[in-house]
């Protein structure tokens, strides 16, 4: 008999133990807490054979983009197989357990079709509705996840008690499509139902990062760090966004001591951790702040990544590591994998490797070398389909970047000045310090080339 689970669903889970632990494991994914797994661990060993959480463990360990965690996501699938085999489930948990088979295939966005059909049959589920939402994001479906939670917001009373979370997905779409003043409303709301929701407040940061006003961002995150204190590594990317908010009113010592203390204190070889630490990194030295040796780590790190290759996103990143530590060879080599990867072609991902990833590794390898030229013709063209590469406006930003400054080193004002222009259309049409700083540039670069009047 199916039991019913925290957000109505009926599951087939064998016992009230198991089906506590697993409710436990769905809040906290809400949250990106990180008891998360620890409570995914506790469902399966009150239950081996719950089906729908050994597709969810598989599905978890693809979202943290590891190569080597691939064959555990595929045992984890062959037990969802053989636990549904065992004991029959429903159509519902039958679609889960698809979409981790058709992810392991190659082909995610085959992958959310199969969650969005749960969601069309039951579309207050909440569980489906957040995985297809974190799928989407590594994807760069920036429309679709605004699309997928805007058909199932009506599911969701005001005692459902996955409202606030949705809010908060919906508050990061909304920015992600540029309403960044329905964004803010959106993810203060999300925070009022849920104060442990760190997703809907960090899409509050995200807008006052894309409408240059971090002064109002810093006095939205100051005082609710409950509600990343209890996350998993996202915490660490909370604090990156703080730092964004100080570096971008010059206060750099203060970014430097988030970087060191909280942002890179533990210094782990996820690769969100090594975009927010490059990317960071990255920001600070175009602005001509001294990172000292910050980037040694990074590099070491990302040397041993350079073989993974599951997700372009991730990859670029590992490449900005090697660029700033200096590791010509290692560089070289990623460069020229990324490449193959594309030209293989056999999967979704290996089609981002192709188009931004090799154009973009390329140019980013030049920029290394002080080939700004090259760089700037490379980043140029990749940019056009960076989207692809996946995460948001803001991580991405740091490629926006090298591609402007590798225009001004190259001497390609008027086309740098366009991508500067278009740069600031998305950001609400306001430029931060950033753009200011580069247009005086620009504009002192110009000024020997102009006529005197007579």
């Amino acid at each position: 008999m199916a039991q019913i689970d925290c957000f109505g669903q009926p599951t087939t889970i064998g016992s009230v133990a198991g089906l506590e632990a697993w409710n436990a494991t769905q809040m906290a994914f809400m949250a990106h807490g990180a008891a998360t797994p620890d409570h995914l661990a506790a469902t399966l060993a009150a239950d081996p054979d719950f089906a729908l959480a050994h597709a969810v463990k598989g599905m978890f360990l693809l979202l943290l983009g590891r190569r080597e965690l691939v064959p555990t996501a595929r045992e984890a699938a062959d037990h969802a197989r053989t636990a549904a085999v065992r004991i029959p489930v429903s159509a519902r948990e039958a679609a889960f357990i698809d979409a981790l088979h058709l992810w392991l295939d190659g082909a995610p966005s085959k992958a959310v079709a199969s969650l969005d059909q749960v969601q069309l049959a039951a579309p207050d589920d909440a569980l489906a509705m957040k995985i297809g939402h974190a799928l989407r994001f590594v994807l760069g479906d920036a429309q679709g996840m605004r699309r997928a939670v805007e058909q199932v917001l009506p599911a969701y009373g005001d005692d459902h008690p996955a409202r606030g979370y949705l809010m908060g997905c919906h508050a990061f779409a909304l920015e992600e499509t540029g309403e960044y003043g329905l964004a803010a409303a959106a993810g203060s709301a999300a925070l009022a139902l849920s104060p442990d929701d760190a997703w809907g407040l960090h899409a509050v940061a995200h807008v006052y990062d894309m409408i240059g006003e971090p002064q109002k961002g810093l006095r939205w995150l100051n005082g609710k760090e409950a509600a990343w204190s209890h996350c998993n590594n996202f915490r660490y990317h909370v604090w990156w966004h703080k730092a964004l908010m100080h570096l971008d009113i010059g206060e750099t010592e203060t970014v430097l001591h988030l970087y060191d203390t909280l942002i890179r204190a533990d210094q782990t070889d996820d690769y969100r951790d090594i975009s927010n630490a490059t990317s960071l990194l990255m920001r600070l030295e175009l602005d001509g702040i001294d990172v000292g040796h910050r980037w040694d780590e990074l590099a070491e790190t990302s040397a041993a990544r350079t073989d993974d290759g599951s997700l372009i996103f991730a990859d670029l990143h590992y490449l900005l590591a090697l660029i700033g530590g200096r590791r010509e060879v290692a560089a070289a080599t990623l460069v020229a994998r990324i490449a193959a990867d594309g030209a293989r072609g056999a999967s979704e991902m290996d089609m981002r490797m192709a188009s931004p990833g090799a154009a973009a590794a390329r140019a980013l390898e030049a920029f290394g070398e002080g080939e700004y030229r090259a760089a700037f013709a490379g980043l140029s063209k990749a940019r056009r389909h960076m989207q692809l590469a996946g995460g948001s406006h803001a991580q991405r930003d740091v490629f926006e970047r090298l591609t402007i400054d590798a225009g001004l080193r190259a001497g390609r004002l008027t086309d740098t000045l366009a991508i500067l222009n278009d740069r600031t259309a998305r950001r609400a049409g306001r430029d931060d310090q950033f753009a200011r700083t580069r247009r005086a540039m620009i504009a002192d670069c110009a000024a020997p080339l102009r006529v005197p009047a007579e």
